[in-house]
């Protein structure tokens, strides 16, 4: 299959590590760079509107550049992080990149520093106006700004910092070899034999990556508490009220929204994961599960291999019956080398999309072994580049979408994907068997990321009062997922080492509960459209065109939907529910 499957080319964003654009694009960007601060510095307040709008033109030109070339850095680094010169263009293009951006640090803490009325009145001017979403979601960040000297030095000192650390961890994993009947595979390949049909085979995969990491669990402890410690610090300093509150203000999101959805979730493990996991052990015949049998096929579900050109026309087709614009975007990356499915060591494990910047366009990334699960990954994954694409024309500053919107196309994709392939099914017992891996993969995305959130909470907590043995990290991992997955599991001590190959409690702390929050906000919006809902299509397009430029109210109004209201989490929690409801009654 590995030779069919297809590989990006980044060239469209440089024709390799030491080509002369490169340089020249870096050596553009630091001339720039230097020349806007001495021209800005200390100015800003006297500038009129068409003056400021001028300088953030300016600024976001900069910024682009530096975006293209770190895009380029870490898709390079994502395909094969193993690769020791590929590693060293990385960490020298993070160096270069921090230094040239240190020029511009001033203008969004000067920015910030503008009172309400001056900042006002600039704003009456309609070149400045088209910039009011990212100053307005800019000024979200004013109370937990420092002194320039102390925002500089933070800045300069990232990338032997965090950004060391993260890199630390991506080649530690990327390296790790786990030997399982006799061959060595890669972290991702064994985590896929976790879905294996056989129970021996996802017993002997599960006890290989608890040895491995086991072996290796003080240097992933140690990784854990540095970026523990490092957020601890950085928080104080910057008055943020707990460790989740800066993930939550980047993702434009109210505390007590979070919170909501947390205990909604919370509330509901009895009703969904512990009475599904229940249904499932009958099903599998046994009468407790082990964490190898959390995503084991049922019986009856040969799962059997779906070609790519499959895989493609599925997705598409499912984008297409809901919106022709939808899919011809989403068939550009078919067309065009933007997608790196490929099999291959050192590539990083999982999926994800990358949008690079607006003059360019999105890549994705994802490991395809031709189950119906990588199918779906594929829906999600093309949900984030058609929606990146589409939030394209608000330029570089405002085209981002913070993460808990981010995943509203995703999983809408997904979700479109499975009702499309759901509805072509005839075969009662067929359906039955889609609808649990439906189940599955929602439990997998609001459950799990849910007991996730949950569990870095305990972390961070407890690592404000000192460092915590790798021992006693298990202990908390142990702990969320025994109150989430429920009485039909009992856990086998290997897996107490399982938290460590979760990258986003590294790279992102505290984004898991976007995906939740992703989920259930699709959900609720799906059963708008199924309701019939006028002109639902142009309205979701024009919900993925708005980019980072409106808030979650906002976006959300035209269908008649609160993510504020208690009662919108329940809605989305429904539909999990009622799949089950249909699962028992089928059962």
């Amino acid at each position: 299959m590995s030779e069919a499957l297809p590989s990006w080319d980044l060239t469209d964003l440089f024709p390799a590590p030491d080509s002369p654009e490169l340089e020249a694009a870096l050596e553009r960007a630091e001339r720039d760079a230097a020349a806007f601060a001495i021209k800005y510095t200390g100015h800003l307040a006297t500038l009129p509107g068409p003056g400021l709008a001028t300088a953030i033109a300016a600024y976001e030109a900069i910024e682009e550049v530096l975006g293209r070339v770190m895009s380029y850095a870490q898709l390079l680094f994502s395909g094969d992080s193993t690769d020791a010169t590929i590693g060293r263009f990385y960490q020298s293009m993070t160096e270069r990149v921090t230094a040239i951006s240190s020029h511009l640090i001033f203008f969004t803490l000067e920015l910030n520093r503008l009172d309400e009325p001056a900042l006002n009145a600039k704003l009456s001017d309609p070149a400045l106006a088209r910039y009011h979403p990212w100053l307005r979601d800019l000024r979200v960040f004013r109370p937990h700004q420092l002194d320039d000297a102390l925002e500089k030095l933070l800045h300069e000192k990232e990338v032997t910092g965090r950004s060391a650390w993260s890199r630390l961890f991506d080649e530690t994993i990327a390296g790790l070899k786990i030997p399982l009947n006799g061959v060595e595979l890669t972290v991702s390949d064994v985590l896929n034999k976790l879905s294996d049909t056989n129970r021996a085979t996802r017993e002997a995969a599960g006890r290989a990556i608890g040895d491995v990491f086991g072996r290796n669990i003080r240097l992933f402890a140690l990784i854990t508490n540095t970026l523990a410690k490092d957020k601890d610090i950085t928080d104080t300093w910057r008055r943020y009220d707990r460790p989740a509150s800066y993930r939550n203000r980047a993702n434009m999101v109210e505390d007590e929204v979070v919170d909501a959805l947390v205990t909604a979730v919370t509330a509901d493990y009895a009703r969904l994961s512990h009475r599904y996991y229940l249904l499932k052990a009958k099903w599998l015949g046994l009468d407790t599960l082990q964490h190898w049998d959390r995503n084991a096929p049922l019986p009856g579900d040969a799962d059997t291999s779906i070609p790519w050109p499959e895989a493609r026309r599925r997705v598409l087709d499912a984008y297409a019956a809901f919106s022709p614009d939808l899919a011809a975007i989403g068939r550009q990356f078919f067309d065009k080398p933007w997608i790196d499915a490929a099999l291959r060591p050192g590539k990083s494990g999982g999926a994800f999309a990358h949008p690079t910047i607006p003059s360019a366009h999105p890549y994705l990334l994802l490991n395809y072994h031709g189950r119906t699960r990588d199918v779906m990954t594929l829906a999600h994954e093309l949900g984030h580049g058609v929606h990146q694409v589409l939030a394209g024309d608000q330029g570089y500053l405002m085209a981002g979408t913070p993460l808990t919107l981010a995943e509203t196309a995703s999983v809408f994709g997904e979700m479109l994907t499975f009702r499309a392939l759901l509805d072509a099914e005839t075969d009662p017992a067929r359906r039955r068997i889609m609808l649990a891996g439906k189940v599955e993969d929602m439990l997998n995305t609001v459950v799990r990321q849910v007991a996730f959130y949950q569990f870095e909470t305990l972390l961070h907590a407890e690592r404000a009062q000192g460092e915590l043995v790798a021992e006693r990290i298990g202990e908390l991992w142990m702990q969320v997922q025994t109150e989430s997955l429920g009485p039909a599991f009992t856990f086998s001590p290997e897996y107490r080492v399982f938290w460590a190959y979760v990258p986003h409690f590294i790279h992102s702390p505290f984004y898991v509960y976007a995906y939740a929050f992703g989920d259930c906000l699709v959900n609720a919006l799906y059963a708008v459209f199924q309701s019939g809902h006028p002109d639902f299509q142009r309205k979701y397009l024009d919900m993925l065109r708005a980019g980072g430029t409106k808030r979650h109210q906002d976006l959300l109004a035209p269908f008649g939907l609160d993510a504020s209201d208690p009662g919108f989490w329940r809605k989305g929690l429904d539909v999990i529910s009622g799949f089950i409801d249909e699962l028992e009654t089928t059962a």
